[in-house]
């Protein structure tokens, strides 16, 4: 059965895309930790990072890269900070989260954003990517 991260991929439920290649797909965490969270999953189904083929774990590193220096040009923050944890959806994903303090960092306190700011910040990720 396909992951919700698949289903975003294909279309079949939506989400603010930040950036996309033939391999990888960004997109803006719906919950965010901070303005701008992005996560950075692969296209191929795998549940665990390091159950990645060598190739894809190295492409999604520097997909992710690529994204961070993007987000980082349009929020303001004092880093990009990224995470791995995924015990939320069973598909690969790295966290880039704006940081600010510590805090942002933990999962606990979480953003609130319209609609508006989303897409609004999602065209400008993506204007920089």
């Amino acid at each position: 059965m396909a992951t919700l991260f698949t289903k975003i991929i294909n279309g079949e439920v939506p989400s603010y895309k930040v950036a996309e290649t033939e391999d990888f797909y960004a997109f803006l965490d719906i919950n965010p930790n901070s303005k701008g969270h992005t996560l950075c999953i692969p296209k191929k189904e795998v549940n665990k990072i390091f159950d990645l083929d060598e190739s894809t774990y190295l492409g999604l590193m520097q997909f992710s890269r690529r994204v961070a220096l993007a987000l980082e040009k349009v929020i303001p923050c004092e880093r990009i900070g990224m995470s791995v944890i995924g015990l939320e959806v069973p598909h690969v994903h790295v966290h880039l989260i704006p940081l600010h303090t510590m805090e942002n960092a933990r999962f606990i306190h979480k953003e609130k954003l319209t609609p508006e700011e989303f897409e609004t910040i999602a065209s400008k990720i993506a204007a920089h990517f």
